[in-house]
C-alpha cells in the first residue's frame, strides 16, 4: 500500500489571502465575519457574512483568465498556484502523473446570476458567449488541470457542503491505489449573493445576528444557524517516496479516509449520528492513534442540530476518550465556506500537526451543558497531538472524514 503526504498548502479566505495570513489569522483568533458588502441587505434578514476581502486577481492570473472566469474559479486558481509554487512540483513530475480533484457547492452562480439579469433586460443576444464555461462546476478543475498540464484524471467533486473533505479523500485514494502520484485538490466557493442568502434564509439555516461576534458560534448554548462564508483552499497529495526522493518539504501524511451518507433527510443530519460516527471510524480503521494525541477540526456549523449530531458521533467513535479530544470549529472564524470548507479545515489539520499549536473556537462563552467535550474554546492551545481529522458534513446526508498524522 502506498502512502500519502502533503507537500503544499495554499488559501484565499475570509480571514487572509494567502497561507501565512490564513494560518495566523486562525491562531490569532481573528473573526473573518462583518456586515455585507457586496449588496444592500435592507430586506434582508441576515446581513452578516465572511466575505474574502481585498482580493486581487491580477496579482496571480492575466487580465484575460480574470476576464474569463468566475471569482469561483478566480480563488480556486490563485490558491492552486499558491500551493502548487510551495510544493516545488511542477517540472518534477510526469505530466500524465497529475491529477485534479477539485470541487464546488454551487460552482459558478455569480456568473449564472449575471446572465440572467442580463437576458431579463436584453434578451438572449445579453447572454455571454463565456456564459456556459465560466458557470459550469467542474470548471475551477479544468482550469486548474489547463494551468499546471495536469493530464492525469481531472475530477469534480461536489457533495455540498463535505465537497472540500471529499475532493482530498478521493485524491488520497487515487494515489494510494497507484492511479496517480500526485494530485491538486481541494474546493472553492463564492456565493454571497443577494440569491443564495435569500435562500439560505428561507431554509432557516442562517444566523440573524447583527454582531460579528455573537453570530457564529459553534458547540455555544446561543447558536442558532451558521454565517456563510466563501474562498478556496487546495492541498498538494503525494506518493511518500516521489516526494522523499524529489527532497519536498512533508506537512503531514494522510493516513484515512471515511464516507458515508445518512440517507436521512435533505439538509438536516440524522441526530442518531450512526454514519457520522461509521465516516470517521472508517477513516481511523488501522490508524495507530491514542485520543490523548487527537485534534479534530469539526464540521461545526453553530446549528442546532449539527453541533449536537457531532457531538454525538465523537462519542459513539470514540465512547469515553472523546473526553481527551481536542475539538474545534474554525467555522467561527471564516464562516461556513460551503464547498471550500472541507479543503480549509483539512489544512487547519495539518498545520496543527505541524506547529504543535491548536486553533480555538472563537465566542465559545455560553457552552452547551449538553454538548460537553473539549472545545478548545476562545483561545489556540499549545498542544502537540500526533494525529488530527477532519469531518464534514453536508446537505444530502453526505458524511466524509479524512485523517492526518505526522511523519516519523
Amino acid at each position: 500500500m502506498r502512502r500519502v503526504v502533503v507537500t503544499g498548502l495554499g488559501a484565499v479566505t475570509p480571514v487572509g489571502n494567502n497561507m501565512t495570513e490564513y494560518w495566523n489569522s486562525l491562531v490569532n483568533g481573528v473573526n473573518g465575519i462583518a456586515p455585507i458588502t457586496r449588496f444592500d441587505t435592507t430586506d434582508f434578514k441576515a446581513t452578516l457574512a465572511a466575505e474574502v476581502k481585498n482580493f486581487d486577481p491580477s496579482a496571480v492570473l492575466d487580465k484575460g483568465t480574470v476576464r474569463k472566469t468566475d471569482l469561483y474559479t478566480q480563488y480556486a486558481l490563485v490558491s492552486a498556484e499558491e500551493a502548487m509554487q510551495d510544493s516545488g512540483l511542477s517540472g518534477n513530475i510526469a505530466e500524465d502523473e497529475l491529477g485534479v480533484y477539485y470541487g464546488s457547492g454551487v460552482g459558478g452562480i455569480e456568473t449564472t446570476l449575471e446572465n440572467h439579469e442580463g437576458i431579463l433586460a436584453g434578451g438572449p443576444k445579453k447572454v455571454s458567449p463565456q456564459f456556459v464555461p465560466k458557470m459550469i462546476i467542474n470548471i475551477a478543475a479544468g482550469q486548474i488541470a489547463i494551468r499546471f498540464n495536469a493530464h492525469g484524471n481531472a475530477m469534480c467533486m461536489s457533495t455540498a457542503c463535505a465537497t472540500g473533505t471529499t475532493a482530498i479523500g478521493e485524491a488520497y485514494r487515487a494515489i494510494k491505489d497507484g492511479y496517480l502520484t500526485a494530485a491538486i485538490c481541494g474546493g472553492s466557493e463564492s456565493s454571497v449573493n443577494p440569491l443564495c442568502i435569500a435562500g439560505f434564509i428561507n431554509c432557516m439555516a442562517l444566523s440573524q445576528a447583527t454582531d460579528p461576534n455573537a453570530a457564529s458560534l459553534p458547540f455555544d448554548s446561543r447558536r442558532a444557524g451558521f454565517v456563510l462564508g466563501e474562498g478556496a483552499a487546495t492541498l498538494i497529495l503525494e506518493e511518500y517516496e516521489h516526494a522523499v526522493a524529489r527532497g519536498a518539504k512533508i506537512y503531514a501524511e494522510i493516513c484515512g479516509y471515511g464516507a458515508t451518507c445518512d440517507a436521512h433527510h435533505i439538509t438536516a443530519p440524522d441526530p442518531e449520528a450512526t454514519y457520522t460516527a461509521k465516516a470517521i471510524e472508517k477513516a481511523l480503521a488501522g490508524v495507530e492513534y491514542s485520543t490523548d494525541s487527537l485534534y479534530i477540526n469539526a464540521h461545526g456549523t453553530g446549528t442546532a442540530l449539527n453541533d449536537a449530531t457531532e457531538t454525538k458521533a465523537f462519542k459513539l467513535a470514540f465512547g469515553e476518550g472523546a473526553k481527551n479530544v481536542k475539538i474545534s470549529s474554525t467555522k467561527s472564524m471564516t464562516g461556513h465556506m460551503l464547498g471550500a470548507a472541507g479543503a480549509a479545515e483539512a489544512i487547519a489539520c495539518v498545520k496543527a500537526l505541524e506547529t504543535g499549536i491548536l486553533p480555538p473556537t472563537i465566542n465559545l462563552t455560553s457552552p452547551d451543558p449538553a454538548l460537553d467535550l473539549d472545545y478548545v474554546p476562545c483561545k489556540a492551545q499549545n498542544v502537540q497531538v500526533d494525529t488530527a481529522i477532519s469531518t464534514s458534513l453536508g446537505f444530502g446526508g453526505h458524511n466524509a472524514c479524512i485523517a492526518f498524522r505526522r511523519v516519523k
